[in-house]
C-alpha cells in the first residue's frame, strides 16, 4: 500500500518537471493510479483542504483512493494517523518530501520515499514498453475445414 502527499508530489513535480507546470490534481491522480495498475498495488492519496466542489474527477481511478485532509487538519496529520493506524506498517510505502513524514513512516519500519523519487520511478514504468505476444495465425484464421471435420469426428459429432 502506498500512501500519498498529494500537494507535496504535486508541487515536487511542477517545480522539477517544467513540461508538468500546469498538471492539476486530478491529472496527477490519474496517472498514479495507472502506475498502481502497472506495478499491481494499491494506493491513498491525501490532499490539504476540501478539494474542488465537484470530486467527480477523482471517480473511477484504478486501484487508487482520493482523500481530501478538511478543513480541520491537514494531509500530513491524515497520514500521520494511517500510519500509526495501520496493522500491517512494514507493508506501507510513504510517499512526501516533508521530513515529519518519512520520520513518522521510519518510527513504525515503513518505507518512506521522497516524492521526486517516485515521481523519476513511477515516469520510468510507465515509459517502460510492454513487450508483446505474437498470437499464432490459426488463433485469428480459425481452422480449416478439414480440420473441423476431423474433430467432429473424433468426438461423435459427424454431421
Amino acid at each position: 500500500m502506498i500512501i500519498i502527499d498529494g500537494h507535496n508530489l504535486l508541487h515536487s513535480i511542477q517545480k522539477e518537471h517544467e513540461e508538468f507546470n500546469s498538471i492539476t490534481d486530478v491529472q496527477l491522480c490519474r496517472i498514479v493510479g495507472r502506475y498502481l495498475n502497472l506495478v499491481g498495488d494499491k494506493g491513498e492519496i491525501v490532499f490539504d483542504g476540501t478539494g474542488p466542489r465537484d470530486k467527480s474527477g477523482f471517480d473511477n481511478i484504478s486501484k487508487l483512493e482520493v482523500f481530501f485532509a478538511g478543513l480541520r487538519r491537514d494531509a500530513d496529520t491524515v497520514i500521520e494517523e494511517k500510519i500509526k493506524a495501520s496493522t500491517a506498517p512494514k507493508r506501507l510505502t510513504i510517499v512526501s518530501s516533508d521530513r515529519r513524514l518519512r520520520d513518522a513512516a521510519r518510527k513504525r519500519k515503513a518505507t518512506a520515499v521522497k516524492s521526486q523519487v517516485f515521481w523519476d520511478n513511477l515516469r520510468k514504468q510507465l515509459a517502460r514498453k510492454k513487450k508483446t505476444i505474437t498470437e499464432p495465425i490459426g488463433k485469428r484464421r480459425g481452422l480449416s475445414d478439414g480440420e473441423t471435420e476431423q474433430w467432429l469426428k473424433f468426438f461423435g459429432l459427424e454431421q
